[in-house]
């Protein structure tokens, strides 16, 4: 009974934000409180919200500060010379910009950190879309399958749980996955260049020479609010009514017609949320460009080597950055009034995803859904329970926690492995495989930062990139059979 409830549940869920029905944070709060009373443990409810808040209360925390601190060094410029850089890469062309969402989404998920690899990326791609009437939930999409192939790192999460709960190396399980991963990222590479393949089919190859060559052209009216990616700047106004011209070209090189388009279509808010260019908004801070740039590269590493909990970093790195590059009080009291849509929406995500996964695991319904899938397993299956795990790593880390995937359930597989001579090694590493699925679930507190900054519907989301997050786990899965790793 507790194995029905839990999955239609889920499903439940799933559907109504989906086709819209509720918004994200009343579904993750209803839904599980009305069958919390179904399944008669009503009475309950409030130690199970209770403990979840209580675990998902530090990654919170984490959310909160990473975004005011991310937020900073946008203002500030830091990360302006990479959204040049990746603007004379992308050359405007649809397909270079969705490419160059996935390589700049695996190149920053070097720290293991998905909040962060998304508050980048879409600070540094969002322009682009937006600007370029391009498919936001592509680069959401791209950005988190990207993301969940390099989340497998060993400081990522996932491989060091699967260590723990089996007692392994973590080296040894993730070092002979390398290939299969590489292969992974080949894969999510491979899958934006036939996305931008669509969208260049879709609007053409467009040309923004004016932001690249003559930026001073954006500059019409002072601004008094600049924010790259984030809400809150009650600009009017400035650079974002600046003059971009977009060309679409429809036969060969030198043809095609220029229009002016003064972005009025996009709406005010599009507009100040597209200044990120602007080389004279007034947060810009150039003299202390290497402060922050050593203070980030500082934050990260310590995040990499562990040396305090991560939300006490960001907590840490926020009110340096803040009192460093805004010293005066008025200055910081608008700076954090200009991010607290993100921070509101982010954390009110998260304490209503505690709801859920707390009724989930207070009620029992994730071990009984566990039990029921791995009882299901045919005895003949016994010899290949590294290819079962492989697969099952799928809809399993995206209906549950890592935590209570590699904790709960692992363990369980592994133990059914030995007994028909499979190495717990093996099933440690095709226990990865899910991850790019893993890091799109309405359980990872991450995915709400991506769609919240992108400005897009989670159901939205969940509707593009399943098919091709599962894809590219069956990809990765496939290369570490071929390759003989899994």
């Amino acid at each position: 009974m507790l194995t029905i409830l839990g999955f239609t549940m889920i499903a439940t869920f799933l559907v109504l934000i989906m086709m819209k029905k509720m918004s994200p944070i009343a579904a993750l709060v209803l839904i599980p409180a009305l069958f919390c009373v179904f399944v008669g443990k009503g009475a309950h409810l409030g130690d199970y919200v209770i403990e979840g808040v209580g675990t998902l209360a530090p990654t919170a925390a984490m959310l909160m500060f990473a975004i005011v601190y991310f937020g900073v060094m946008i203002d500030v410029g830091l990360f302006d010379p990479i959204v040049r850089g990746i603007l004379k890469f992308c050359k405007a062309d649809p397909l270079r910009i969705v490419v160059g969402t996935a390589l700049l989404a695996a190149i920053v998920s070097l720290d293991g950190d998905g909040s962060t690899t998304f508050m980048i990326t879409v600070s540094a791609m969002y322009p682009l879309y937006k600007r370029l009437k391009m498919s936001l939930v592509v680069m959401t999409g791209v950005a988190a399958t990207a993301n969940g192939v390099m989340n497998t790192l060993p400081w990522g999460g996932p491989t060091a749980r699967a260590a723990t709960a089996l007692k392994l190396d973590a080296g040894d399980i993730f070092v002979p996955m390398i290939p299969a991963l590489a292969v992974g990222l080949v894969a999510v590479i491979a899958l934006s260049y036939v996305l931008g393949l669509r969208e260049r089919k879709r609007l053409g190859v467009l040309s923004l020479t004016d932001v690249l060559t003559d930026e001073k052209q954006l500059v019409e009216e002072p601004e008094t609010e600049t924010v790259l990616v984030g809400a809150g700047a009650p600009a009017s106004g400035g650079p974002g009514d600046g003059k971009v011209r977009m060309t679409k070209t429809t036969g060969g090189a030198g043809s095609g017609t220029d229009a002016s388009d003064d972005g009025d279509d996009d709406g005010e808010e599009d507009d100040v949320r597209l200044q990120g260019l602007d080389p004279n908004r007034p947060t810009l801070r150039p003299k202390l460009y290497w402060f922050n740039a050593l203070l980030t590269a500082t934050l990260l590493t310590a995040m990499i080597m562990e040396l305090l909990p991560i939300p006490v970093l960001f907590v840490l790195a926020a009110a340096l950055a803040l009192t460093v590059n805004f010293p005066h009080i008025p200055d910081q009291k608008a700076r954090l009034a200009a991010h607290a849509d993100n921070v509101l929406n982010v954390s009110g995500m998260v304490f209503a995803a505690a709801v859920f996964t707390g009724v989930l695991q207070g009620t029992g319904m994730v071990d009984s859904m566990a039990k029921w899938l791995v009882d299901g397993i045919p005895d003949g299956m016994g010899p290949h329970m590294a290819l079962v795990t492989g697969v099952l790593s799928l809809p399993l880390t995206y209906f549950m926690s890592n935590d209570g995937f590699y904790f709960g359930v692992l363990p369980v597989l592994a133990e059914a492995g030995a007994a028909h001579g499979v190495s717990p090694l093996e099933i440690a590493r095709a226990s990865l495989v899910g991850q790019p699925l893993h890091m799109s679930s309405p359980l990872v507190p991450a995915v709400y930062v991506l769609v919240g900054m992108a400005k897009v519907e989670f159901g939205d989301h969940t509707k593009f990139v399943v098919k091709w997050a599962a894809l590219t786990s069956l990809v990765v899965l496939g290369a570490g059979i071929l390759f003989g790793i899994i």
